[in-house]
């Protein structure tokens, strides 16, 4: 195709897909049915984690529980359960382990069957200044927060491939988007987690297996206990989210095949931007905004266990 057709083709689509956005404005998009889909989500035994559970559950959904807390996920698993979940399995991994998470992988695939929904959700942080953090507190964060990314997807990504269908879900970070004053080992692990998701969804695209699905997941502080004691300095344009409210924005997204979700809202322009502005313009509305000086006191929990 020729420069001149191939510009018009992308102008009358850029067009089309504005009108498409305006018309989903006043005609909400159909919701797909996910009523038997294997959805497998780490870091299930407490927090945002355990709350996706309970709402995948009321969708008919067969759940796969992962994390290293084997009394918080029997307390998930209990819960989805009431909420009406066909099938639960629950299964101790450490996400930080690439062997054991082949291992356990494998015998999920064996005792329940390819998974059809992944939904990276294990996360830690270290709330410590990058110079005072230790080396090994570092790896652990990029281990559980992107490396765990790679390994679950090559575990089973090759069945959605296969039959194109499933959905990747990663729930990432708004400071996966833009760097805060603290937390850089997190900021660079989330940013990871952000590119490798993105760069998957378009090899996905570009092999032509458009029936697998991408939701990258951006949000602000969540009032989960990960980072207890920050603050938001603007609470009405950045307020700490409601983990609830974060869960259920979370399953619409993925019912819908919403690629990337950044909450709350006024995340989008924030983004934007921050990626247009030169370098002190966008230093000096971070500071407007506070993200120049979040001072948290977080909780380093293990891994496979936060978000």
């Amino acid at each position: 195709m020729n420069f001149l057709l191939e510009t018009i083709q992308v102008l009358l689509l850029s067009i089309w897909y504005n009108v498409e956005s305006f018309i989903h404005l006043f005609i909400p998009i159909k919701k797909k049915n996910i009523a038997g889909e294997v959805v497998l989500i780490s870091g299930s035994g407490s927090g945002i984690g355990r709350l996706m559970a309970q709402e995948f559950a009321a969708l008919g959904t067969v759940l796969v529980l992962w994390d290293i807390n084997q009394e918080g996920m029997k307390e998930t698993a209990r819960l989805a359960k009431q909420s009406g979940a066909s099938r639960v399995h629950y299964y101790l991994c450490d996400c930080s382990d690439k062997n054991e998470v082949y291992r356990v992988a494998d015998q999920v695939k064996r005792e329940v069957g390819d998974v059809s929904i992944l939904v990276n959700n294990a996360g830690i942080v270290t709330g410590k200044k990058f110079m005072d953090a230790p080396d090994s507190l570092i790896e652990k964060t990029v281990e559980v927060n992107t490396m765990a990314h790679f390994w679950t997807y090559k575990a089973f990504l090759p069945a959605m491939i296969a039959n194109n269908h499933g959905h990747l879900v990663s729930i990432a970070s708004s400071a996966g988007l833009i760097g805060v004053n603290g937390l850089a080992d997190y900021c660079a692990s989330k940013f990871a987690a952000v590119g490798f998701a993105e760069s998957v969804g378009l090899e996905l695209v570009a092999t032509g297996k458009d029936g697998v699905k991408t939701t990258i997941v951006c949000p602000y502080f969540i009032n989960t206990g990960m980072f207890d004691g920050c603050q938001t300095k603007w609470p009405r344009l950045l307020p700490i989210l409601d983990p609830d409210y974060v869960a259920k924005k979370i399953i619409h997204a993925v019912l819908t095949d919403q690629v990337y979700l950044l909450l709350p809202k006024s995340m989008y322009l924030i983004a934007a931007l921050k990626n247009v502005l030169q370098w002190k313009l966008t230093s000096l509305i971070g500071s407007y905004l506070g993200l120049s000086e979040t001072e948290c006191r977080t909780n380093l929990r293990q891994p496979c266990k936060l978000q």
